[in-house]
C-alpha cells in the first residue's frame, strides 16, 4: 500500500482560488478543482484552500452526513451550511433543478483525494556545511527524512550527495525527525513563553564527495 502524501497547512492554504482549490477536512485533502469547473457559476465553495471542518460533525465516519440544524425561521430541519451552500448538498426549499440521484457526494469520493493533512507541521533548519547556505524548512511530522529531503532538493540538486546529520550522529532517512531523536519542543516553548523561532532544529548535511545528477 502506498504512503500518503503529506501537506502543511500553508500547502492546502496556497491553493485558494476558484482555478486551484483546495479543502481540508477530516484529515483529508482534496482537490475540488474539477469540481469547480463543473459547477462554475452555480456554487459558492467558501474557505478555499482551508479546512471546512464546520460542515462536518467531529465524531468522525466515512459514512457520516453533513450537520444539519434546526432552521430558527422555518422551524425545519435543515443542513448546516453557515458560509453558503457547496456542491453535493441539497437545496434549503424544493427545487426543479436539484437531482436527488448524484451518485457519491465529493466528500466521500476517493478521486478528488489527494493525501492527508499533516497531523503537526513543524519547522527545521538546514544547514549545508561545505557553503555554509542555511534554508529554513516547514515538513510534515509524518514524513521521513527521505520526503524531507525532496522538500529540500529545490534548493540543492544535490542534497543526495550529502550526508545528513543531527547532534553528530548519521539521520536514518527511513526515518521521521521523531524516530531520529530530532526534538519538537514546541509545545514546552510555548509553556515557557519562548520564542520557537529561536530554538529550531538545525540539521547539518556533510558533501560526501560523490556529486549526484541534478
Amino acid at each position: 500500500m502506498d504512503t500518503p502524501k503529506y501537506f502543511t497547512p500553508a500547502e492546502v492554504a496556497a491553493h485558494n482560488t476558484a482555478e486551484d482549490l483546495w479543502v481540508s477536512f477530516l484529515g483529508k485533502v482534496c482537490n475540488l478543482t474539477p469540481l469547480m469547473n463543473q459547477f462554475k457559476g452555480d456554487f459558492t465553495l467558501n474557505r478555499c484552500g482551508n479546512k471546512c471542518l464546520t460542515y462536518f460533525p467531529f465524531n468522525l465516519s466515512d459514512f457520516i452526513p453533513v450537520l444539519k440544524h434546526v432552521d430558527p425561521l422555518t422551524n425545519c430541519v435543515r443542513y448546516y451550511t453557515p458560509r453558503g451552500r457547496f456542491v453535493h448538498t441539497p437545496p434549503s426549499g424544493p427545487h426543479s433543478d436539484w437531482a436527488g440521484d448524484i451518485g457519491q457526494p465529493w466528500w466521500k469520493d476517493q478521486q478528488y483525494e489527494v493525501g492527508r493533512l499533516t497531523t503537526k507541521a513543524r519547522w527545521i533548519r538546514v544547514l549545508n556545511t561545505l557553503t555554509s547556505q542555511e534554508q529554513r524548512l516547514q515538513v510534515c511530522s509524518e514524513e521521513t527524512l527521505d520526503v524531507i529531503l525532496e522538500r529540500y532538493l529545490r534548493y540543492n540538486s544535490h542534497a543526495r550527495s550529502y550526508t545528513w546529520k543531527y547532534n553528530a550522529a548519521c539521520l536514518d532517512m527511513n526515518k521521521t525527525l521523531d524516530e531520529n531523536n530530532v526534538p519538537d519542543d514546541d509545545m514546552e516553548l510555548e509553556e515557557l513563553r519562548l520564542d520557537r523561532d529561536l530554538f529550531v532544529p538545525a540539521l547539518l548535511l556533510h558533501f560526501n564527495d560523490d556529486l549526484t545528477e541534478g
